[in-house]
């Protein structure tokens, strides 16, 4: 596909990064762009030229009436226009702020060109799940956030690029279903979520025959369970699942590890475990009121909007009810935006803190507002009030203020004596996030130690205080990103892989 007349393309040259280099895991950024940096001094200031360019987003009135995806993808023409505003700097920040060091420069230089498989198998060599990690990823926070061109101008739209390539790769014949001579190996994978498909996508391709045991009837972990399909459709998770499948891997639904089959007799049928149970745990409410009808954890919410009757999940009715969300992360921004979607009178978020200090994507939180959600910033509610019947009726709250930063940079916020008021609600989500579920006390799972909040220790190469035992993504660090699940599914393999090697 050449270029757009009108978008300066990179000089012959950058062109010649063999086959080799392109897909190598493990050449390192300044050989593997050399060609790329080199051609493009002649572009070097396009971005003062070309200005960003969002992706296309439906309008919020269609897209807040069902559950498809809300943006589309860029065009070719726009992706190697706005790919060529990177300047190839000596110094890519970007690649600091991607978890994953995901070779960003690299890939945009290809892109930049139209040469959109390669670019795809530069983007494929870091992450197991590039189009779903830039469909999820906030990355104003992340790669975006970090690009050098934000001093001056707005940062390249790399997550949008990334997910057109491999789009793009998956539509040409572009991705590898590489399937290597089994070594004789085997480990099992506890968890379908995002740390346990990395991992066993990764040893797949060393060679060990993997089976990734899920306690629930559909593969995904969160992916299917907790983002919502605006944001990710299934049959993107479905593709990627396939794929997985393709190289090898089994996967057993339906089994609860300790309950259907002992950790016991998992560690004697195989050399490694990973353990990728992910953290559901809720994060509980503790003001009066809490025992009111009409108060929900938001996790079965998204679940049992997510899935239906499928979920086995009593419904959760929110049509024409004024639904309260009490939180700022992401798992907010989802509860909001789904309530509008089914049908909610008025969505109200209830947060402690300001704009600023709020967790959650700036993306989202715009994508909620224009939607129609409401936002109560430095808002804390102190009681629930409910009706006769005993269901919840109104939020009793005070009103905040921020004072210093604490350890982690964040403004602690201060009550303001007098500024009690109500926010009226008949359905109210609780969002404050999850952390892992506890191992079952006095069993075989007492030999894995865990701090003081639940999450998995591990060593440099994740493994457990249990020899042949590994464990990464929100069991080990608590609900967080997919992207550092990714990462932390990667980095077992490469440690289960060392650890069997000797």
């Amino acid at each position: 596909m050449s270029a757009s007349p009108n978008t300066p393309s990179l000089e012959k040259g950058s062109a010649n990064l063999s086959a080799a280099k392109v897909k190598g895991h493990n050449e390192s950024l300044p050989a593997a762009t050399a060609a790329v940096t080199a051609a493009t001094s002649t572009q070097k200031y396009l971005w003062t030229e070309l200005p960003r360019i969002e992706p296309p987003k439906r309008n919020a009135a269609e897209r807040s009436a069902d559950f498809k995806e809300i943006y589309s993808l860029f065009d070719a023409e726009t992706v190697q226009a706005q790919a060529s505003r990177c300047i190839q700097c000596a110094m890519p920040f970007c690649m600091m702020g991607c978890p994953l060091s995901n070779r960003i420069p690299e890939w945009l230089g290809l892109a930049a060109e139209g040469r959109f498989l390669e670019a795809a198998a530069v983007s494929q060599a870091t992450s197991n799940m590039p189009e779903i990690c830039s469909r999820v990823c906030p990355q104003e926070r992340l790669c975006e956030g970090m690009c050098t061109l934000i001093e001056r101008t707005d940062p390249i739209p790399i997550g949008a690029i990334e997910k057109f390539i491999n789009e793009y790769a998956f539509s040409h014949g572009g991705v590898e279903i590489r399937k290597v001579m089994p070594n004789g190996k085997t480990v099992a994978v506890i968890g379908a979520g995002p740390a346990g498909l990395a991992c066993a996508d990764e040893l797949a391709m060393r060679g060990y025959a993997v089976t990734v045991f899920e306690s629930l009837p559909n593969l995904g972990g969160l992916l299917v369970n907790g983002i919502p399909s605006f944001k990710m459709e299934k049959s993107v998770l479905d593709r990627r699942v396939n794929i997985l499948r393709q190289r090898g891997v089994q996967f057993v639904p339906n089994v609860t590890i300790g309950k259907d089959i002992a950790l016991s007799e998992l560690l004697a049928q195989h050399d490694a475990i990973f353990l990728g149970m992910g953290a559901q745990k809720n994060k509980e409410l503790d003001i009066p009121g809490g025992e009111l009808k009409g108060i929900h954890q938001a996790l079965p919410f998204l679940i049992e909007k997510n899935l239906g009757e499928a979920s086995k999940l009593p419904p959760i009715p929110v049509q024409g009810k004024r639904v309260a969300v009490l939180g700022g992360g992401d798992t907010a921004m989802d509860c909001l935006r789904t309530a509008i979607r089914s049908g909610a009178r008025e969505a109200v978020c209830i947060y402690r803190r300001d704009l600023a200090n709020m967790p959650g994507s700036r993306r989202e939180y715009k994508n909620a507002l224009e939607e129609g959600a409401q936002f109560e910033f430095l808002t804390n509610p102190v009681a629930l009030e409910g009706d006769l019947n005993g269901c919840v009726k109104q939020v009793r709250c005070v009103r905040m203020e921020l004072g210093e930063p604490d350890a982690k940079g964040r403004r602690k916020p201060y009550p303001v004596p007098g500024s009690e008021f109500n926010i009226p609600a008949e359905v109210l989500l609780v969002a404050y996030g999850f952390d892992p579920v506890p191992f079952p006390p006095n069993t075989e799972w007492s030999q894995i130690q865990v701090n003081d909040w639940g999450g998995v220790i591990v060593d440099e190469y994740q493994m457990t205080t249990l020899p042949k035992v590994f464990s990464g993504g929100d069991q080990v660090r608590g609900a967080n990103l997919v992207v550092h699940s990714v990462r932390d599914g990667r980095k077992a393999a490469a440690g289960i892989d060392r650890f069997l090697k000797g």
